[in-house]
């Protein structure tokens, strides 16, 4: 069974196509990234998961029911608008979260730490959001989010404003609670991290996908580059779109440029050179990267390497 299943959703503020006619769903385990430039539609999607607003139409369910904040024991949220009691403790604000959430008050203050410990912050567990650094903080709201053990964990912009030691270590969060058994999605508009991260990718365009796959799944939309250098007219090759040369012959020799046919895989160019008898001196296979598929897909607005 899914964690989240989302149907045919639609979301309209007055004119405002917010959302438009989305679908995906997440299963238990599996790191879900959903990508979309500024004004995607990826915070309003997300809000509507938590109950916070109302669809315009389609549904949304959540654990195999209809989303209801009593759903609140078995979810984790850390919002991209950080925010926190600044006169609250470290540790008491934890505690506040999870008593939110149906814990009672030693087992949440018992998880608090254990996840203080881990974020190197045992030592402020008194010490007062307010008298914190930026990234502490975050660090603490990131806790608030784990304590109670969710089975689905949503993130919206994590990784926005820490710093690589602390980006590294929301990771290791992520690949954390996914082992555990966790549903996780996490919006983001940093493509390195979804990249790293994901399982399956959602890429969002004006509240419309464009896209829903595997990594691999998605640099098949994009044609194939090779670099070639090789004593053969390459553009006479099978799954050839286009073929430029680079710099002049050497002892009959060219380097060229290749893009292939949307589809064709390099391997298969490769293999048919091999069986051809068609000598080549070097091959090199430029894999798209999520951000050159981001870019050709959704456009460039936005993204960020």
């Amino acid at each position: 069974m899914s964690v989240l299943e989302v149907s045919n959703l639609v979301k309209r503020f007055g004119d405002v196509l917010a959302v438009n006619d989305l679908s995906f769903e997440v299963a238990p385990g599996e790191i879900f990234g959903f990508l979309g430039g500024n004004g995607a539609g990826k915070t309003t999607t997300l809000r509507m998961v938590l109950d916070i607003i109302r669809p315009t139409s389609g549904s949304i369910s959540v654990l195999g029911a209809a989303p209801d904040r009593r759903q609140s024991s078995a979810i984790g949220f850390l919002p991209e608008e950080r925010g926190l009691y600044a006169a609250m403790s470290a540790i008491d604000t934890i505690i506040y979260f999870g008593r939110l959430k149906g814990m009672d008050t030693a087992t949440a203050r018992a998880r608090g730490m254990q996840l203080l410990e881990r974020f190197d912050l045992a030592d402020r567990a008194k010490s007062e959001i307010g008298d914190m650094s930026k990234g502490m903080a975050q660090k603490v709201q990131l806790a608030t989010s784990l304590v109670n053990q969710p089975e689905l964990l949503m993130l919206d912009e994590p990784f926005s404003g820490l710093d690589p030691v602390n980006q590294g270590l929301l990771e290791n969060e992520i690949l954390r609670a996914s082992q555990r058994g966790a549903a996780v999605i996490f919006s983001t508009h940093v493509m390195q991290h979804a990249e790293r991260l994901c399982d399956r990718l959602l890429l969002l365009r004006k509240g419309r996908k464009r896209f829903e796959g595997t990594l691999e799944e998605a640099r098949a939309q994009l044609p194939a580059h090779i670099a070639v250098v090789s004593n053969h007219k390459v553009t006479a090759l099978p799954g050839v779109h286009s073929a430029d040369p680079v710099g002049a012959p050497v002892d009959g020799w060219q380097e060229w440029q290749v893009e292939l046919d949307p589809g064709v895989q390099p391997e298969s160019v490769l293999e048919h050179c091999s069986t051809s008898g068609i000598a080549l001196r070097r091959w090199n296979e430029h894999r798209a990267s999520l951000h050159d598929i981001f870019v050709e897909l959704v456009g460039g607005e936005g993204v960020e390497e």
